[in-house]
């Protein structure tokens, strides 16, 4: 049976969670399709040790305060989960957990929206499915032939499972600096941090707070046509949270170049030299997880697709939520995707009406 509604949004996550805030409060008619069974995004998915960049008063959702955790001035993951559940269940947002996507399609004036549950027709769709569901793996000759143990940001979760075994980090992310400090502190594991440049860290004072101001200052910038301000990336690419500011300030974050090829037992560097390995932890970054949209046909020569603030170019009746600066400034982090997601559902109730 095909249902009807306003508005389908895809993914139950944090920026889907404040697109449903905002739907409602435009008074529009909509529904939350999530794959996950449970609420919490891909927060719940995380390592253990993962805590946020920022306090709770500015990791929040709009709304609704993050509660702060006792003893923690950055919640953990579970916290964020505790809080996007609440969220959910303080708003009565209409989110149907366990339901997967499988296309968007155009039906004449509307979209239709297929998921193993049902199918929706609807006058607009919010894509907000993040990147979580979409590691990336690069092609490094011998990946294949290496005998260890392979698995990427997505699958680490404690040092205990590596004890007394050798491990490569590889990524000069915050992932992977904090995958690396994670492994190093433990004292258990045989650690070596691999980047393909030196690791750039954020000022120690450089939290999220500042992040998101400075992502806000360089959009605002780029919209009224002056200099690119260069945004976060031009400060750094890790920011100095206090595992990872204690591990490089013991000087057991020493990285090194990235390795030339995988052998059988471990990795080879430029110079020839190998170094065995148990494990390899590719920290190498996401895609969008876009999939559920490619009956559209949109996506460019490079796998992009072209967007007007958060609407899609060659589909109109298509907003894309959360998946980085392209698609808002700051809009892939608690605290920035709120004002994007507004504006989302703002300009979606002026279509409609």
């Amino acid at each position: 049976m095909t249902q009807h509604t306003d508005v389908v949004v895809v993914g139950g996550g944090q920026a889907g969670l404040a697109a449903g805030y905002h739907l409602r409060r435009q008074g529009l008619d909509s529904v939350i399709l999530d794959a996950d069974a449970t609420p919490g995004g891909s927060w719940q998915h995380m390592w253990d040790s993962l805590h946020l960049f920022s306090p709770a008063a500015y990791s929040s959702l709009p709304g609704r305060l993050m509660p702060a955790q006792r003893g923690e001035t950055y919640p953990d993951a579970g916290h964020v989960v505790e809080y996007l559940a609440d969220y959910e269940k303080r708003y009565d947002l209409p989110v149907q957990h366990g339901t997967h996507v499988d296309a968007v399609r155009r039906n004449g004036d509307r979209l239709l929206v297929e998921a193993d549950s049902g199918t929706w027709r609807t006058r607009a769709v919010i894509s907000a499915t993040g990147t979580w569901s979409r590691p990336f793996l690069p092609a490094v000759p011998g990946r294949n032939e290496f005998t260890g143990r392979q698995l990427h940001t997505v699958n680490y979760r404690c040092p205990g499972e590596f004890a007394g075994q050798r491990v490569i980090v590889v990524g000069g992310g915050n992932s992977g600096a904090q995958i690396a400090a994670d492994l190093a502190l433990a004292g258990h594991v045989e650690m070596t941090w691999v980047t393909q440049r030196p690791p750039r860290f954020l000022a120690d004072d450089v939290d999220g707070r500042v992040l998101f101001d400075v992502a806000t200052a360089r959009r605002r910038a780029l919209d009224a046509g002056r200099t690119d301000t260069g945004g976060v990336a031009s400060l750094g690419d890790i920011v100095a949270v206090p595992p990872v500011r204690a591990a490089r300030d013991a000087e057991l974050l020493n990285a090194k170049t990235m390795f030339t090829r995988l052998t059988t037992t471990g990795v080879q560097w430029a110079d020839g030299s190998r170094t065995g390995a148990d494990a390899v932890i590719w920290c190498s970054g996401f895609r969008p997880a876009l999939s559920h949209l490619g009956p559209l046909q949109l996506r460019g020569t490079r796998g992009h697709i072209a967007t007007e603030g958060t609407r899609a170019v060659g589909e109109p009746r298509l907003h894309l939520l959360g998946y980085g600066d392209w698609t808002g400034p700051a809009s892939a982090t608690l605290i920035g995707v709120g004002r994007t997601a507004r504006g989302t559902a703002q300009q979606i109730r002026d279509v409609l009406r």
